[in-house]
C-alpha cells in the first residue's frame, strides 16, 4: 500500500503513485508464460475498501453496488516493487506477479477480463485494490499483467475491461454468493494444442463465455488444460454442453 500522512487514506487507497520508471519500482523480470490468469471465484464482498463514497486528494468517488454488466475501455498502467508485499485497499497482500488490479469504482473483490486494444492480448485479473489516481488513468495492473498483456515497457495501454460474473445477482450489498460451475474440455501435453481447441470453442460459444487454458505438473510433465466458465447455473452448462456436443467437440468434464 501506498504511503499517505492521512491513516484513513492508508487504509483505503493504493494506486496513487507516479508512473513506472524508478529503480525501486521495476520487478526482477518474468516471461508471459509464467503469469497465470486469476480464476474467478464467488468470493465474499470484503469488509475493506468498499466504503462509499470516499475521497482521495480533494476528489470524491461512490463504489459500484454492482459490477454486473460492467464494460469500459480507457488507459492502463502497471505498480511494481515499490508497493510488493504492502497490503491492497481489501486487506490482501500485493504480489507484483500475481493477476490483479486497482479500479476506483467496482466492488472489492470483483473480476475483470483486461484486452490490450493494442495487440488483443487479455487475461482475467481480480480487482482487489483502489486507484489509480492519476491522470486519465482507468485501471492499474500489477507488473505481471502487464507482461502478459504486453505493455510493461512501454507503461501503460488502452484497455477494454469487462466484468466476469461468478454469482446470480452479483450484488454486493448483502447478497449470498451461489455456486458456480466449469467445463473441462480437454488436457493436452502441448500448449499450441490446448490454444487451438480454446480458439474452435471461443469462435462457437462467443464472447458472452469465459474460455481459458491453465496448467497443472504431472509426473508425466505439465499437461494445459481448456476450460469453460465458469457459469452462474446448471441450466447454462447443460446449454454449453449441447452445444460443444452440436459442433464434434467433447461435451466436458463438469467441475465444481
Amino acid at each position: 500500500m501506498r504511503v499517505f500522512t492521512s491513516l484513513a487514506l492508508l487504509a483505503l487507497v493504493s494506486c496513487v503513485g507516479s508512473p513506472p520508471t524508478t529503480k525501486d519500482y521495476q520487478p526482477p523480470p518474468i516471461s508471459a508464460e509464467a503469469v497465470a490468469e486469476a480464476i474467478p471465484t464467488a468470493d465474499p464482498i470484503s469488509k475493506m475498501g468498499n466504503k462509499s463514497p470516499y475521497e482521495v486528494f480533494g476528489k470524491r468517488y461512490t463504489v459500484m453496488p454492482s459490477a454486473d454488466g460492467y464494460t469500459e475501455e480507457g488507459v492502463a498502467s502497471w505498480y511494481g516493487m515499490k508497493f510488493q508485499g504492502r497490503r491492497t485497499s481489501n486487506g490482501e497482500i500485493f504480489d507484483v506477479y500475481k493477476a490483479t488490479a486497482a479500479h476506483k469504482s467496482l466492488p472489492l473483490p470483483s473480476y475483470l477480463r483486461v484486452t490490450n486494444l493494442e495487440n488483443n492480448a487479455s487475461m482475467i485479473v481480480r480487482v482487489n485494490d483502489r486507484g489509480p489516481f492519476v491522470g486519465d488513468r482507468l485501471i492499474d495492473v500489477s507488473y505481471g499483467v502487464a507482461v502478459k498483456l504486453g505493455f510493461a515497457e512501454q507503461g501503460t495501454a488502452r484497455v477494454r475491461l469487462e466484468h466476469i460474473p461468478v454469482n446470480g445477482s452479483d450484488d454486493w450489498r448483502g447478497a449470498e454468493a451461489s455456486n458456480y460451475r466449469q467445463l473441462q474440455v480437454g488436457a493436452y501435453q502441448l500448449r499450441s494444442s490446448a490454444e487451438q481447441v480454446a480458439v474452435n470453442i471461443r469462435n462457437i460459444l462467443g464472447e458472452g463465455v469465459d474460455v481459458r487454458v491453465s496448467s497443472v505438473q504431472h509426473e508425466a510433465g505439465t499437461i494445459f488444460r481448456v476450460r469453460v466458465g465458469p457459469v452462474d447455473s446448471s441450466e447454462k452448462l447443460s446449454q454449453l454442453q449441447e452445444l460443444l456436443v452440436k459442433n464434434g467437440l467433447s461435451e466436458g468434464q463438469p467441475l465444481p
